[in-house]
C-alpha cells in the first residue's frame, strides 16, 4: 500500500447544484472514495469566522500540514482509493483550497439559479437530521467542536422553539450575508448566494492554466451522464467503468429540472437582477414565465407614464 497522499478530486460546486450526484456515480469507480462535505476540516483555519471565505493567506503551513494529513486519513481508511471531495462552501475558498492542494484534479459544476432558488428554499426551512450532526461532528476537529456545536443548537432553537419557517442562516455564508438577511427578504438572499458564489468562483478559476479544470453543467449531466462521464474521467486520467455507467442509470434523474416553478414568476422577475448577469454568462436563458412578467411591467410602466403626460398636458 502507497504511503503517500494521493491527489485528490475536488469538485466545486454550489449547493443543491448536482456535486453529491455526481460525486455518487464517480465513486462507482473502484479507485474512486467520495468524502461527503468535510466542511470542518476546512474551516480549520479559522473556525469562528463569521463568513465563509478564505483565502490563500489562510492555508499557513499548519492548516495545510492537518487538512493533508485528514485526507491522507480518510484515503487510507478507504483501501488507498483517492478521495473524492465536494463541500459546497468551498466554491468561497477556491485559493484556499488550491493552496492547500497544487496537484489536484479540479472539477466545477453550475446549475440554473432557478432551480438552486427553489430546491434551496426547501433546505432553509430543515434542520439537519440527527444523521448528519454526527456525520458532520465525526469530522470536527476537537479543538473546533464548541462552534459546531453551538451552531447546530441555535439551528435546533429557531425551528424547534421559536418555531420560525425559515433558520438563521443555511448556505453558504458570503460576506455581508449576515447584514443582508436584515435588509432583504429570503429569496433575494438565496438568489445572492447564487450570484456571489459564481462571480467569486469565476474570478478565482480565471487563474487557473488550460485545462486545469473541468467545468460542467447540471442540466448537460442530468440529460446525458454518460458523455459526462468520459469527460470528467478522461479529466481525471481514470477509466470509465461499467459500474460508473450503472450508477449513472440507476441514480440520475432528470426530472427535478421544473420544480421552481412553483413559485409566482413575479416574486421571480422582482430578484432577476441579482442574477441575470450570472445566468446569461453560463449560458442559461430567462424562462418565457419571467420574461412575460417583465414585459408586462414594462408595458403598464410605459402607459402610466404617457398618462402622466396626458394629465400634465
Amino acid at each position: 500500500m502507497s504511503n503517500k497522499l494521493k491527489p485528490p478530486i475536488i469538485l466545486f460546486g454550489n449547493t443543491r447544484s448536482g456535486t453529491t450526484i455526481v460525486q455518487k456515480v464517480m465513486s462507482a469507480h473502484s479507485n474512486i472514495v467520495g468524502w461527503y462535505e468535510p466542511n470542518a476540516i476546512w474551516l480549520y483555519a479559522d473556525t469562528g469566522r463569521i463568513h465563509d471565505e478564505f483565502d490563500e493567506s489562510d492555508a499557513t503551513n499548519k492548516v495545510k500540514k492537518y487538512i493533508r494529513k485528514r485526507f491522507y486519513k480518510y484515503q487510507k481508511m478507504n483501501g488507498n482509493r483517492v478521495v473524492l471531495e465536494k463541500t459546497p462552501q468551498n466554491l468561497l475558498r477556491i485559493p484556499y483550497v488550491r493552496t492547500i492542494f497544487p496537484e489536484a484534479k479540479f472539477l466545477f459544476i453550475v446549475r440554473n439559479p432557478f432551480s438552486f432558488i427553489s430546491s434551496v428554499e426547501y433546505k432553509w426551512q430543515k434542520t439537519v437530521t440527527r444523521r448528519g450532526i454526527l456525520r458532520r461532528l465525526k469530522d470536527t476537529p476537537i479543538s473546533c467542536l464548541h462552534h459546531w456545536v453551538r451552531r447546530y443548537a441555535i439551528q435546533q432553537f429557531y425551528k424547534r422553539v421559536l418555531k420560525r419557517k425559515y433558520l438563521r442562516i443555511w448556505g453558504p455564508r458570503y460576506k455581508g450575508i449576515h447584514e443582508d438577511l436584515k435588509k432583504h427578504d429570503l429569496l433575494t438572499i438565496i438568489a445572492r448566494q447564487w450570484s456571489v458564489c459564481s462571480r467569486r468562483a469565476e474570478k478565482a478559476l480565471g487563474v487557473f492554466e488550460s485545462g486545469q479544470v473541468l467545468r460542467l453543467r447540471y442540466e448537460d449531466f442530468v440529460d446525458n451522464p454518460i458523455a459526462d462521464l468520459k469527460r470528467i474521467s478522461a479529466h481525471c486520467g481514470l477509466k470509465m467503468t461499467t459500474e460508473m455507467v450503472r450508477a449513472a442509470n440507476d441514480l440520475v434523474k432528470a426530472d427535478r429540472q421544473h420544480k421552481w416553478l412553483r413559485f409566482d414568476p413575479r416574486d421571480l422577475a422582482k430578484i432577476l437582477p441579482e442574477i441575470e448577469g450570472e445566468m446569461l454568462r453560463h449560458g442559461y436563458e430567462i424562462p418565457k414565465e419571467i420574461a412575460k412578467v417583465i414585459s408586462q411591467t414594462k408595458g403598464n410602466t410605459l402607459r402610466q407614464v404617457n398618462m402622466n403626460l396626458t394629465r400634465a398636458s
